[in-house]
């Protein structure tokens, strides 16, 4: 269904917001670039951390009016989940990256190599999940099975979405270096993160099946 009316009306607006969400997404890199773990731009990484739930409001907004005014899109159906994509994977490549590193010499009195909690080999994790679901649910629907997104896929972007600015908050204002508290609490937030993220991707194994069953997608390959 598409409202007709003077630009903006409530076709564009769901739209709109998801365009608003990649703006703010590339907004909150760039002031990222600024910090460095302990105490440089602590002041431009709060504000980025601002962005950030900004961004991730958007992302309920976005959706809900598109149900709620029925003005659902191909286009929204495309960006809404290519912009969450930019903005949860982009911010755990930050997290898990060398501004975020403790230095060397701190190490003895803070047993953590990153003080946001998450490693690189979280952030692999995490993308493979994403990287799984996608392509299950292209070939899915490009065979007309109807896959859309399922509630503990929902449930784990709400998840992600919270996890990044507290353990953005707690690594910028209280350095696991001076608050040994704050490194474990991330720790465990991050951890916590990847057992969400891989527990939401158990779902579309069903819409696996459900593809390899389908005759279409049978190799013809002796």
């Amino acid at each position: 269904m598409t409202a007709k009316g003077p630009w903006p009306n409530r076709a564009s607006i769901p739209n709109l917001l998801t365009m608003l969400r990649a703006a703010m997404a590339m907004a909150f890199f760039i002031l990222l670039e600024f910090y460095r773990f302990p105490s440089t731009g602590v002041t431009i990484a709060n504000i980025a951390i601002g962005f950030f739930i900004l961004a991730a409001v958007t992302d309920a907004l976005d959706g809900h009016l598109a149900r709620k005014w029925d003005v659902t899109s191909s286009f929204g159906r495309i960006m809404d989940p290519l912009c969450d994509k930019i903005l949860v994977l982009g911010s755990f490549i930050y997290l898990a990256g060398p501004r975020f590193a403790v230095p060397e010499q701190a190490l003895d009195s803070a047993p953590f190599e990153m003080t946001t909690g998450v490693t690189t080999w979280m952030v692999v994790i995490i993308f493979a999940r994403e990287l799984f679901v996608t392509t299950v649910r292209a070939v899915a629907e490009g065979s007309g099975i109807a896959f859309g997104a399922k509630n503990l896929g929902k449930l784990k972007m709400v998840f992600q979405s919270i996890a990044v600015p507290v353990i953005l908050a707690l690594a910028v204002n209280l350095p696991a270096t001076e608050y040994a508290w704050s490194g474990w609490t991330c720790t465990v937030i991050a951890w916590l993160t990847v057992a969400v993220t891989l527990i939401s991707g158990a779902p579309y194994l069903k819409g696996l099946s459900a593809v390899n069953a389908d005759p279409i997608h049978t190799d013809p390959r002796p």
